[in-house]
């Protein structure tokens, strides 16, 4: 893993004793809420390896559930999210899980409400960065340390092409691209990072596209 900084390296601005854990995991919670695009009014969230061992001495059950807030890593209300939340009526589960999965700071968020639901996975690799590493069943890779297109489409010839055309038009750089399908032939999953900031009108000209389900837009 490459540091920009000496910055990165120490660790972010932060609430809690653990970038990793702490950190880390309210950024996993506030990609959720950016993916999930609003409040939920429930949310169950599972950890695993180190994250069940020692969840509620690091707090990783609190910024979790501040980042679904929307709360940022250096913000104080994250030691009450939990008590905020149910003040608000929201629902909260955590599982400490026995499987065994290959990063030992791992954590699934289930979350949603009346109107649909979001599942994803997320890994806290040190100092406070994080990566999504499963979205809805599609495997991806999400740092959510750029800005990032998320391009839910039908696997078809020309898909990928189309999208890629449609980006360099607007003079957006790609600093990493990933595509993910469940199965040949159906529906699949691209992310998109980039150096520049996302205007509006890229996302509805993707939008417009044929055989393109949905389209969401991640701010660094």
């Amino acid at each position: 893993m490459k540091y920009k900084s000496v910055f990165d390296i120490i660790g972010p601005v932060m609430i809690g004793p653990s970038s990793s854990h702490t950190a880390g995991a309210a950024r996993i919670g506030r990609l959720a809420r950016e993916l999930f695009r609003r409040e939920p009014k429930w949310v169950n969230v599972s950890f695993y390896g180190s994250f069940a061992k020692t969840y509620k001495g690091h707090g990783t059950d609190v910024a979790i559930i501040g980042g679904v807030l929307d709360y940022d890593t250096f913000d104080e209300r994250i030691i009450n999210s939990i008590e905020t939340a149910r003040k608000k009526g929201i629902k909260i589960r955590f599982r400490e899980e026995e499987a065994i999965t290959d990063h030992p700071n791992t954590a699934r968020i289930h979350m949603g409400d009346d109107e649909g639901e979001i599942e994803l996975v997320g890994i806290s690799i040190g100092g406070g960065k994080v990566e999504i590493i499963e979205l809805n069943g599609f495997e991806l890779k999400l740092s959510g340390h750029h800005p990032a297109i998320l391009v839910v489409h039908d696997d078809r010839f020309g898909a990928i092409a189309a999208v890629s055309n449609i980006i360099a038009k607007h003079e957006l750089n790609i600093g990493h691209m990933d595509v993910s399908r469940k199965e040949k032939g159906k529906m699949a999953l691209m992310t998109i990072e980039v150096d520049q900031p996302i205007d509006e009108a890229v996302l509805k000209e993707l939008s417009s596209l044929s055989h393109i389900t949905q389209v969401t837009k991640i701010t660094d």
